[in-house]
């Protein structure tokens, strides 16, 4: 008696030859260490913005993990600073023993991450985002994952922008649906 399999199990070679290859043509030949790190200019230029500014940004993971996951971070500028603070978790650093957590002063906050346009996902400017300047520095100096980074389920670098944005009142902003890890604030 002959068994004549139908449907999936015939075509199970087929689905995984073309999963492996899209797999594969996601991936850049590149190592992030070239990837674009250039301005988006979304950013409104501190030189020429007096006022306060806050920013939340979305950009796609690196490589075939964009397909999946976004990257989020923080940018503030009080009014009449030069620079904007970024506020965001890198797990890299954790693996050479430094806080996953970094601060840095950047004229250019929306720079692309590791080849991917950022998404400019909140936007504040004036005397709301001067009030919500220090409330944010706040809640960045009481960020309880500061030193630990997990992919999944968390804490990661949405984890941070999302128990940012739980903790600050006012902080009306929503990350996407892509923001891996950021439930772990809940």
């Amino acid at each position: 008696m002959q068994v004549h399999q139908r449907g999936f199990p015939r075509l199970a070679p087929l689905f995984t030859l073309l999963f492996s290859a899209v797999i594969v043509a996601g991936c850049s030949t590149e190592g992030w260490q070239s990837a674009s790190r250039q301005p988006a200019g979304i950013a409104p230029n501190p030189a020429t913005t007096s006022e306060a500014v806050v920013q939340i940004y979305a950009a796609d993971a690196w490589g075939w993990r964009g397909w999946f996951a976004v990257h989020t971070w923080i940018a503030v500028k009080p009014q009449n600073a030069p620079n904007y603070t970024v506020y965001e978790v890198v797990g890299f650093r954790v693996k050479r023993g430094l806080p996953a957590l970094t601060i840095s002063e950047q004229v250019h906050p929306d720079r692309y991450w590791y080849g991917a346009k950022p998404e400019l996902i909140y936007n504040q400017q004036g005397k709301k985002a001067a009030e919500l300047i220090p409330k944010i520095e706040d809640a960045v100096n009481r960020y309880p994952w500061k030193n630990n980074y997990r992919v999944f389920p968390g804490p990661n670098s949405n984890t941070f922008p999302a128990w940012i944005i739980k903790e600050v009142d006012g902080l009306n902003a929503s990350l996407p649906l892509k923001a891996i890890g950021s439930g772990y604030a809940e």
